[in-house]
């Protein structure tokens, strides 16, 4: 069973820049697709950014294209997002979750292994 904690989260004000870090306990981490998803109070969980397996394809959604950045580092057992320009919309509780396979997914319920979260808020 893999283990997933991220890191990270905190307090910004707009505009501001946060590093999200997930590590994964598991040897087998570039057997899996990542993702970063999030909830926000009173809103369901949604996908933010993924990466397949071996780094070379990433999603997004519409909603952080051109702010949030996902890599992986196979070798660390770990996955980061970086997230810049930050608005008090992308405030809520960040989570990574493991997907098996190569393939890079928007689709939650494809995900297996999640963290605990993290949690960000942008206020000024």
């Amino acid at each position: 069973q893999m283990q997933l904690v991220e890191s990270g989260g905190g307090l910004v004000q707009p505009g501001g820049s946060l590093r999200l870090s997930c590590a994964a306990s598991d040897s087998t981490f570039s057997n899996y697709a990542m993702g970063w998803f999030r909830q926000a109070p009173g809103k369901e969980r949604e996908f933010v950014r993924g990466i397949s397996s071996s780094g070379g394809t990433t999603l997004y959604a519409g909603s952080v294209k051109g702010r949030f950045a996902i890599s992986r580092d196979n070798a660390k057992n770990t996955v980061s997002l970086q997230m810049d320009s930050l608005k008090p919309d992308d405030t809520g509780v960040y989570y990574c979750a493991a997907r098996p396979g190569s393939r890079a997914s928007m689709v939650i319920s494809e995900y297996v292994y999640w963290g605990q979260g993290t949690q960000v808020t942008v206020s000024s």
